[in-house]
């Protein structure tokens, strides 16, 4: 199997929108995750990622010009346990209430379904890493467009390779309206050190509507894990 150039992926798409990478590092020593949020209207753009006893948050830069703070304020990443959810919006604390109560992430998506943002329905894209290195994703959208029919898809990862990862993103592109992703997650090559990996993460992004990404490096032995938060506004 041929693996994406994540980087050249990302550089030839202006708006993804919001993406979710999990892996294993090339070294094979460590579990990875990256999640990033873009955005085109001054709402959107006016966020950062701020750390949080459980994982990150997002937060408005300038909270003078906040004007909705709906589906664009939520916590994008917790801890629960031994497991990392990574979401594209409040669907984190459902995964993480279904964990506690002792189900599973799929569970927990059956009650949620896409964004009700019209006309573009923005999927939830949703992601748990394993203290093991495995990894599960998902993504709900809409039935090309339609408000009253929801598609669940779970992708689900076990013994990943070293050096190989797999991304998800809410759009293919830019466009009015967005459209959604896609397919099954794409698989893609994962290449250098948290500084290293997530430097190029960031550089590859478009520049202008790039806001903030997250990245993580679990080691898969200890479990000590190490994050990077990269914001626009700062």
């Amino acid at each position: 199997m041929n693996l994406i150039d994540i980087c050249q992926e990302l550089k030839s798409n202006a708006y993804p929108g919001r993406g979710i990478i999990l892996g294993r590092c090339a070294c094979g020593s460590s579990a990875v995750a990256a999640y990033w949020i873009m955005g085109r209207s001054e709402n959107s753009r006016n966020r950062i990622f701020e750390a949080v006893e459980d994982g990150i948050r997002t937060r408005a830069f300038d909270e003078s010009k906040m004007t909705d703070p709906s589906l664009i304020i939520y916590h994008p990443v917790r801890q629960v346990g031994d497991k990392l959810i990574v979401t594209n919006g409040d669907q984190t604390d459902t995964i993480r209430d279904a964990l506690l109560d002792g189900h599973c992430y799929r569970h927990a998506l059956q009650t949620r379904t896409f964004e009700p943002d019209a006309p573009n329905y923005t999927p939830r894209i949703s992601g748990v890493l394993l203290k093991n290195g495995d990894y599960k994703l998902s993504i709900l959208k809409s039935n090309n467009g339609d408000p009253d029919s929801c598609l669940r898809y779970f992708f689900e990862y076990s013994d990943p390779k070293p050096g190989e990862g797999r991304y998800i993103s809410t759009y293919l592109g830019d466009g009015d309206p967005l459209p959604s992703f896609e397919g099954e997650p794409k698989a893609v090559k994962l290449e250098g050190n948290i500084d290293e990996f997530g430097e190029m993460l960031w550089n590859a992004l478009n520049e202008d509507n790039k806001v903030s990404l997250f990245v993580s490096y679990t080691n898969l032995e200890t479990g000590a894990a190490e994050s990077r938060i990269y914001n626009k506004n700062v």
